[in-house]
């Protein structure tokens, strides 16, 4: 009996081997408060830990945000290649990946490309095969400015004269947007953004000056932060405006047509998942969404005096009232 509780002894006090902590960083073009509280970032976050890093127990997130200052971005990533991150991630305007690859020249980099096309800007070789450390989710920018275009055009057929944000992040979807406004025999008035902190008041100022018609605001992340002061700002001057997801409709805008950004956001997580469980981002392809909702705002429509045409009603994926 004695023998037997000596022989069995060391089976259960053989200490387990502690689980590994993952580390993640996490490189912003915005501010840190947003970086934690955005509801794509918490879905990013939530979707990890359905899949197994959880903050606390195996996974560390380190944020690091410029605070608009894109001038910061190179030495806040040199900080985080300095805290030995597993994989490193890039969401928002190209300048974040662009810091990453300079920092590290091994560390894999997932990028959420909001509103650049990584192929097309030489990050990657292509998205079925990235062919290096780079691979994550993109949106479909050489595609999507005309088709908010087209649907801004089809809400106001007599519009001739559109005002269009945009800023350094936006040149790819700038030259879409302006192609497709040929076609519809519209123009553009370019309101060009190009030092932070940008003055809104001013831009706007210039689109009434300019007799625009509506707005249509380019994807960039640096737009971002003032999401609820350009929506407050076009309803003050009575400009019909299109984004480029849902939580810009939410804080006020008429139109936003994209992939649902939460869910984009997941996505990513699960490269990032991957990646961890030691797959070769070489091998993973960038992916793409696959399905867009146009979000309606009823409530802006009608302190615009809009009446949304049925025809782009039924369309709706979501009316806010």
């Amino acid at each position: 009996m004695a023998l037997g509780s000596t022989l069995a002894w060391p089976r259960f006090a053989r200490a387990q081997p502690a689980e590994r902590t993952y580390r993640i960083g996490w490189l912003s073009t915005g501010s840190i408060s947003l970086s934690r509280t955005e509801p794509y970032n918490v879905a990013f976050v939530q979707r990890l830990s359905e899949l197994g890093f959880v903050e606390g127990r195996n996974l560390v997130i380190e944020y690091r945000a410029a605070e608009g200052r894109t001038e910061r971005l190179a030495e806040l990533a040199a900080d985080l290649v300095q805290r030995k991150c597993d994989v490193l991630l890039a969401p928002g305007p190209e300048v974040s990946l662009i810091a990453m690859e300079h920092a590290s020249r091994d560390t894999p980099i997932v990028v959420v490309a909001n509103d650049y096309d990584p192929v097309a800007t030489g990050h990657i070789a292509s998205l079925a095969r990235p062919g290096g450390r780079i691979t994550g989710v993109s949106q479909l920018q050489s595609e999507l400015p005309a088709k908010r275009l087209e649907l801004l055009k089809e809400l106001l057929p007599k519009a001739r004269r559109i005002a269009v944000f945009s800023d350094t992040a936006t040149a790819g979807q700038l030259e879409a947007a302006r192609t497709s406004a040929k076609r519809l025999g519209v123009v553009l008035q370019v309101i060009e953004f190009k030092r932070v902190p940008y003055d809104y008041e001013h831009a706007f100022a210039e689109a009434v000056r300019a007799r625009a018609e509506a707005l249509l605001a380019l994807v960039s992340g640096l737009f971002v932060p003032a999401r609820r002061r350009i929506t407050e700002l076009a309803l003050k001057h009575r400009l019909p405006s299109m984004f480029g997801n849902y939580l810009w409709a939410e804080a006020g805008g008429l139109l936003t047509y994209g992939p649902n950004f939460s869910e984009f956001y997941r996505r990513a997580a699960e490269q990032v998942s991957r990646i961890l469980k030691g797959a070769n981002p070489a091998e993973m392809p960038v992916e793409q969404p696959t399905t867009f909702e146009l979000v309606i705002n009823l409530k802006s429509a009608k302190a615009l005096g809009l009446t949304i045409p049925q025809s782009i009603r039924v369309r709706a994926d979501r009316l806010i009232e």
